[in-house]
């Protein structure tokens, strides 16, 4: 280890930047949550738990958008698909 450090040509920001499409923020969230999803990745034996999370909100919103008759549509044939197993 050097006994001083010269970060005269040292650059502030992000080590990786942040790909297009993507934002970087700040959230805060509960830490049983992140516990769920990070065991979630764990068991999974390995990813990004913060794409497991990007991956749970889109379904959301997604699912949110659909219209009534499309999410009858797919919960009956859900359902049926699982009486002929």
């Amino acid at each position: 280890m050097e006994t001083e450090y010269n970060f005269s040509q040292g650059k502030r920001g992000a080590i990786e930047p942040t790909p297009p499409g993507k934002t970087r923020i700040t959230i805060r969230l509960d830490d049983e949550i992140l516990a769920w999803f990070r065991e979630q990745v764990h068991q999974a034996g390995g990813g990004n738990y913060q794409t497991l999370i990007n991956d749970a909100l889109l379904g959301y919103i997604q699912q949110s958008r659909e219209p009534l008759e499309a999410t009858l549509r797919r919960v009956l044939r859900e359902e049926l698909g699982q009486m002929g197993k």
